[in-house]
């Protein structure tokens, strides 16, 4: 069967609308995990995907007969795209069922690619029944996403382009799974020439449907998956790219959202791109490999699968990024309510960058701070930091593992104090370096009572933060006066209509 698969990727007609994607060293990946790291970037595809070559090289082996009506596809995303290049260049009528929920970008992608669209269903397998459906009234013929003998072997070229590409000895070849056509592709053509180079799968571990069906003998369907990393959120493997991982794939990893986060910076630190979540997978494994097994010197290559990312999904990867690589703490902190506090606080924290600070007040015996510091030191760092804070008498709960805290909470600390008096509210900018957070709150001086506090670290130059204070109104005169020797930029935000409806007292 290895023979069947060899001889159908060596015959492969990819190249029609594909290109032999490059193989790029990653030098600051390598250098800090001491290991040679090379990146395969299907990212550069024409349609920013490897899904085109698997889509192509099934369309082009149909005859004339089996197109008379046209080709169907299901998909939210890159098979879609693929499959609509691949029809406009052997000028066929191709549909394409997708989601309704499928972001307008990828919608239009196809549409530009000659492609037409038909938006049924709220998830994929809704809308992959629908295109069975229609496949059967309308005579058109239904191109497989993954589980197709063609579709595998059209995917398996990436891993004949590797090996011309890298001549010497490769360790270990780290590829993204979603229903298995890429890694089922990859690893029969590798084990067939190379079999001493691991082929190493890769999955989200809230989409783990490969591993749980290596790890039960047995196809499974999961009851639901992650949707962050959209590209292989897929509930069961196919039936034909199971059979082949389960003899050619050596293990499959499981990585966190926050780690697909970080890996998806450490490639745009190497090659100022921007991978799609599932694009990133390989490279989350390979540093997760490296911390679990302590190799050094070996040769590891992810599969860099795509880059196929909606704009605003940029902001929450950037956002995880440094939890998933362990650079940032995120504490829940309990001080006192009196002025100085705040100050003492942070003198505490040392020089360390502050990322995110907020508090609201609540009553006048304690105060409850959301606080985000950044690292050098990963965990070992974290747990001494919390040890320090707890021997200066802070309370502290550790929200870094937290995904309510993560995902929902930092957002949401903060609210009307009732009952509080004399609250005056200032947005000000001032530049962004380290301990700038520690200055500003010591020129503000211990005379008055921090009521509210928010601060977010954005990569800016300059750094905002919101700050209510406690100042009598005799004292109003005098605490202007400190602010213009400060010489921040300022502003009052008392009238500002947003402070009234969800922050006043």
């Amino acid at each position: 069967m290895a023979d069947n698969y060899l001889k159908k990727i060596l015959n492969s007609r990819v190249y029609d609308v594909a290109v032999k994607s490059p193989l790029d060293y990653a030098p600051n990946l390598s250098r800090r995990l001491n290991n040679h790291v090379w990146l395969k970037r299907e990212d550069l595809q024409p349609v920013f995907s490897f899904k085109l070559r698997g889509a192509y090289n099934k369309i082009s082996g149909l005859s004339e007969a089996e197109c008379a009506n046209g080709i169907i596809a299901a998909s939210a995303g890159n098979h879609a795209q693929g499959v609509a290049l691949a029809a406009r260049h052997r000028k066929l009528k191709s549909l394409i069922v997708m989601p309704r929920t499928t972001p307008g970008i990828k919608v239009s992608a196809v549409q530009a690619l000659g492609g037409k669209t038909l938006l049924y269903g709220d998830t994929y397998d809704e809308a992959c029944a629908h295109a069975l459906a229609l496949a059967e009234e309308r005579g058109m013929v239904f191109i497989h996403p993954y589980d197709d003998p063609d579709v595998i072997a059209g995917q398996g070229t990436i891993a004949m382009e590797l090996l011309h590409q890298h001549r010497d000895p490769l360790d270990a070849v780290f590829v993204p799974v979603g229903g298995g056509g890429l890694i089922a592709g990859i690893a029969t053509y590798i084990k067939a020439l190379r079999p001493e180079i691991r082929v190493i799968g890769v999955e989200p571990d809230d989409a783990p449907s490969m591993y749980e069906a290596l790890k039960r003998k047995r196809r499974v369907v999961l009851d639901q998956v992650g949707i962050f990393v959209d590209g292989v959120a897929v509930r069961q493997v196919g039936k034909e790219t199971y059979r082949l991982a389960r003899q050619y794939v050596d293990e499959v990893i499981l990585v966190s959202t926050d780690e697909v986060c970080a890996a998806t910076k450490d490639i745009f630190d190497d090659t100022r791109a921007m991978v799609e979540p599932a694009g990133a997978l390989a490279v989350a494994a390979i540093k997760k490999y490296v911390e679990r097994s302590g190799v050094e010197g070996e040769t590891l290559v992810a599969i860099n699968s795509g880059a196929n990312i909606n704009f605003d999904r940029l902001r929450y990867v950037a956002e995880r990024a440094e939890l998933g690589e362990r650079r940032e703490a995120l504490l829940a902190v309990t001080i006192p309510e009196r002025p100085g506090s705040f100050l003492h606080f942070c003198k505490t924290l040392g020089r360390r960058g502050i990322t995110e600070f907020n508090y609201r007040y609540a009553d006048d015996a304690d105060a409850q701070v959301f606080a985000g510091v950044q690292l050098s030191g990963g965990d070992e760092e974290r747990l001494e930091l919390i040890e320090t804070l707890r021997g200066e008498g802070y309370p502290v709960v550790d929200m870094t593992d937290n995904e309510m805290a993560k995902t929902h909470i930092r957002f949401m600390v903060g609210g009307h104090a009732r009952g509080i008096q004399h609250e005056v509210l200032y947005r000000f900018e001032f530049p962004e370096r380290p301990g700038a957070l520690l200055k500003f709150l010591s020129s503000m001086g211990k005379g008055w009572n921090i009521s509210l506090f928010h601060y977010r670290n954005h990569g800016a130059a300059y750094g905002r933060v919101l700050v209510g204070v406690q100042v009598p109104d005799e004292d109003r005169k005098r605490f202007r006066s400190l602010l213009d020797e400060l010489g921040y930029i300022y502003f009052e935000e008392r009238d500002n209509p947003a402070y009234g409806l969800f922050l006043g007292g």
